[in-house]
């Protein structure tokens, strides 16, 4: 069932409401359809207010972040896209920092630095957001969200605002419960430790260093695209079978960094999907592993 559009724009300000919206507009990759309804909430009671409204109407509603780990098909997304990069502010209390879902990782890690707290210094880089972090449990350089995490707190399906301390969040490699269940990340509460400074801004400056240096920054990419394989390491496998720089349309796996798939110009989604289907298949066959994506693929087919 297709909602009326007067019914978003008589209720909700002029702004917080797109419809038809390319969603290559917002997504890392510069690929995807459009969206029908594209909704950018200031406030809790916004996302509450267009979940119902949706639910009413019997239309599906999509959260996707600040779409940076993420590949949206063509065809785009019918129903409600929720984007919460206008929910973002930071809190520092002590030891703690809450951090509502639209708030940059990087943001995060900044204001535990600004406020001499270690612990966040591997997400110096990670260019996505707290919301899409705890979804997928986002790491690097041996540490991961799941480390730190105290509390999640969410919109549940039934509209009712909970929470969950680390050990209910389920976490595992690039894996929580939010990807089972319906849940909307709003909030989520960092336990850090007292440091110094200088030597967390050391720790920071040393991790973007290596991020510059072996990943693709350079080119529109959705991240990392596979998850590692126990036993090996992506990139090595995509190296050594010779797909370094393989191509279809304009997205091509990195020159720089085998794990990553970067759009040199002009790449659809449906580009990088055939690039990852075909690294996965030559993956199968030369070293019989199974490469399973770490990047979400969404949208109609």
């Amino acid at each position: 069932m297709t909602v009326e559009p007067k019914l978003f724009e008589e209720k909700f300000a002029e702004g917080k409401i797109k419809m038809e919206e390319p969603l290559a507009n917002y997504t890392n990759t510069k690929t995807g359809g459009p969206a029908e309804f594209l909704a950018f909430p200031t406030e809790y009671k916004d996302i509450s207010e267009m979940v119902n409204l949706a639910k009413k109407y019997k239309i599906k509603v999509t959260i996707i972040g600040n779409a940076s780990n993420l590949i949206v098909r063509e065809k785009g997304i019918r129903g409600l896209v929720i984007i919460l990069s206008k929910i973002n502010k930071i809190n520092v209390v002590d030891y703690q920092i809450n951090a509502q879902a639209g708030a940059s990782l990087i943001d995060v890690s900044e204001s535990g630095y600004n406020h001499g707290l270690s612990g966040l210094e591997f997400a110096a880089g990670i260019p996505g957001s707290v919301g899409g972090a705890v979804f997928m449990n986002a790491g690097a350089y041996g540490g991961d969200i799941s480390q730190l995490v105290s509390e999640v707190e969410v919109l549940n399906k039934e509209g009712k605002i909970i929470r969950y301390n680390n050990e209910q969040m389920k976490f595992s490699y690039r894996h929580s419960r939010i990807q089972e269940e319906e849940d909307i990340v709003l909030s989520a509460s960092f336990s850090l430790k007292k440091g110094e400074k200088k030597d967390i801004r050391e720790k920071m400056d040393e991790f973007n260093f290596l991020r510059a240096a072996k990943q693709p920054l350079e080119y529109p990419s959705c991240g990392s695209v596979f998850k590692r394989p126990a036993g090996y390491y992506t990139g090595k496998l995509i190296h050594d079978a010779g797909l370094q720089g393989f191509m279809i349309g304009g997205a091509q796996i990195s020159l720089k960094h085998a794990g990553f798939i970067v759009n040199r110009g002009n790449a659809t989604a449906s580009d990088y999907i055939a690039v990852i289907n075909h690294v996965k298949k030559i993956i199968k066959q030369k070293f019989k592993v199974e490469l399973q994506t770490e990047v979400r693929i969404i949208g109609e087919k």
